[in-house]
C-alpha cells in the first residue's frame, strides 16, 4: 500500500494547483479575455470568434501532444525537468500579454500566439503533476488530495483575482479599485494597462509559488533521458491506443470526459465574455464577478473532496454535471432585457452598485452554481483515473486524459465561434455547450462503478 508523503511533499503538490490557477481565473475568464474582446480587438462578436480560434488550436496541440510527452515521460523519467522546461515557456508567453494595447490590432495574432502558447504549456505540466499523485497518498485519499488541489487552486485564483481588482485595476466611473482603494502603480486606464498587466502579474505569481514543488515534492523516477527511452516511449503509447478497448471502464470514462470538459472549457472561456457583453462589465465588474463565483468553487471543492472518497467518483462527476447543465441554461435564459427567457427586467438606473440589478443578480446566481459544481467535477474526475489507470503507465493515461479532455476542445469552441460568427448571437453561440455537457453525462452512465 502506497504510504503518505511529507506534508511539504503533499504542500508543494498542492501548491502547483495554486501557481497555475490565476492563468485560467485571470488571463482566459475574468479579465483578460473579454478585455482582449471588447477592448483590444474592439468588437464584442470578432473578440470572441478569435479568441474561441485560439482556444481551439491550443486544443489540438494539446490534444495530440499530450498522450505523447506522457509515454516518453514514463519512460524517460525527470518529471522535474520537463516541467521546468515548460514553466520557462509558460512565464515568457503569459508576459508577453501586456503588448495588448488598445488598438494595437497589428498584434493580433502575436496576442493569440502567446495565449496559445501559454494553454499548452499549462495542460502539459498538468499531465506531469497529476501523474505525481499516485506516489503521494494511498488510493483512499487520492480524492480528498485532489479536492484539496482544486480548492487551493480557487484560493490562488480568488487571491490574485482580489489584488488585481481591489489594488490595481480601476473602476473607469469612480476611478477607485474594487476595494475603494486608489490604483497602485498609476497605470493608465486609457491604455487599460491594469487590464494588461495580468499576463506579467500571472508570471510572477507562478514562478514565487512554483518552487515549492521542485523543493519538496518527489518525483516517481529517476532522469534516464536516452533516445531508447524516447522511442520505447513512442511503441509503449502505440501500443496503449491499440488496446486502449481492454481497459473498458477507463475508455468510457475519457469518452465521456472528452465532451464535458469540453463544455466545462467553453463555459469559462466564453463565461465572462458573454456577460461582459449583455451587462457592459468591465474589469471592475468581471473581477466582482470572479471573486463570488471563486469563493464558491472553493466550497465546492472542499465538499466534492470528501463527497469522492465517501460516495465514489461518478457519483460526485454525475451530480455535478446536473448542475452545471442546468446552471447554463439559465445563464442562457437571461439577455438585457430578460431573465429566465420571459421575465421582463428594468434597466439598471445609473449610478447602481455593480451587480445590484435583477438581472446581474440572476446572472450571478447561476453563475455561483457552475462554481459549485465544476470544482467537484475537475477534482472527482482527476482522481477517478487515479483508481482505474494502470500505476506503471500513470503519466500515459494522464497523457489520454488530456488528450480526452482536448482532442475535441477545439471544437467547442470553434462551434461557439462559428455559430457567433455566422447568427451575429453571443446567445447561440454559447447554447451549443449544453450538447457536450449532456452527451458527456449520457456516455458517463455506461461506466462500471467498481471502486469508483
Amino acid at each position: 500500500m502506497q504510504k503518505r508523503a511529507s506534508m511539504r511533499a503533499l504542500g508543494g503538490w498542492v501548491l502547483y494547483d495554486w501557481a497555475t490557477q490565476p492563468f485560467y481565473t485571470l488571463i482566459t475568464t475574468f479579465l483578460f479575455a473579454p478585455y482582449f474582446a471588447s477592448g483590444f480587438v474592439g468588437d464584442s462578436v470578432q473578440g470572441q470568434a478569435l479568441w474561441g480560434y485560439g482556444a481551439a488550436v491550443a486544443g489540438l496541440l494539446v490534444a495530440f501532444g499530450s498522450p505523447l510527452m506522457g509515454a516518453v515521460v514514463d519512460k524517460t523519467g525527470g518529471r522535474k525537468i520537463w516541467i521546468a522546461g515548460f514553466s520557462l515557456l509558460f512565464m515568457l508567453a503569459m508576459s508577453a500579454l501586456w503588448y495588448a494595447e488598445p488598438g494595437a490590432t497589428d498584434r493580433i495574432l502575436f496576442i493569440l500566439a502567446a495565449f496559445v502558447i501559454a494553454t499548452v504549456m499549462a495542460e502539459f505540466m498538468t499531465v506531469l503533476t497529476n501523474s505525481m499523485m499516485v506516489s503521494l497518498v494511498p488510493a483512499n485519499e487520492f480524492g480528498r488530495l485532489s479536492g484539496i488541489g482544486w480548492a487551493m487552486g480557487y484560493v490562488g485564483g480568488l487571491i490574485s483575482l482580489l489584488i488585481m481588482a481591489g489594488l490595481i485595476v480601476s473602476d473607469p466611473a469612480s476611478g477607485k479599485t474594487l476595494l475603494g482603494f486608489e490604483p497602485l502603480f498609476g497605470l493608465n486606464e486609457e491604455r487599460r494597462e491594469g487590464d494588461r498587466l495580468v499576463g506579467p502579474f500571472s508570471a510572477l505569481w507562478f514562478l514565487i509559488f512554483i518552487l515549492p514543488l521542485f523543493l519538496f515534492t518527489p518525483q516517481a523516477s529517476a532522469l534516464e533521458a536516452t533516445p531508447s527511452g524516447f522511442m520505447s516511449g513512442l511503441r509503449e503509447l502505440a501500443d496503449t491506443l491499440r488496446s486502449i478497448r481492454r481497459y473498458r471502464a477507463v475508455f468510457l470514462f475519457l469518452l465521456a470526459r472528452l465532451f464535458y470538459v469540453d463544455g466545462l472549457g467553453a463555459i469559462f472561456v466564453f463565461g465572462g465574455i458573454y456577460g461582459a457583453s449583455i451587462f457592459a462589465w468591465r474589469a471592475f465588474e468581471l473581477g466582482l464577478f470572479g471573486i463570488v463565483l471563486t469563493i464558491t468553487g472553493v466550497i465546492g471543492a472542499v465538499m466534492g473532496g470528501v463527497l469522492d472518497d465517501r460516495l465514489g467518483s461518478k457519483r460526485v462527476i454525475t451530480a455535478s454535471l446536473i448542475g452545471l447543465i442546468a446552471a447554463t441554461i439559465g445563464i442562457l435564459s437571461i439577455d438585457k432585457e430578460h431573465a429566465f427567457f420571459f421575465l421582463p427586467l428594468e434597466p439598471a438606473p445609473p449610478g447602481q452598485a455593480p451587480l445590484s440589478s435583477p438581472g446581474e443578480l440572476a446572472y450571478l446566481g447561476f453563475g455561483c452554481l457552475i462554481g459549485l459544481v465544476a470544482g467537484p467535477l475537475q477534482s472527482a474526475s482527476r482522481s477517478m483515473l487515479a483508481r482505474l489507470a494502470p500505476r506503471e503507465k500513470m503519466t500515459q493515461f494522464f497523457g489520454l486524459y488530456a488528450f480526452s479532455g482536448k482532442v475535441t476542445s477545439f471544437l467547442a469552441p470553434l462551434m461557439v465561434a462559428l455559430i457567433t460568427s455566422i447568427t451575429g448571437s453571443q446567445r447561440l453561440g454559447v447554447a451549443i455547450i449544453l450538447v457536450f455537457l449532456v452527451v458527456g453525462l449520457l456516455i458517463l452512465k455506461r461506466v462500471n462503478k467498481g471502486t469508483v
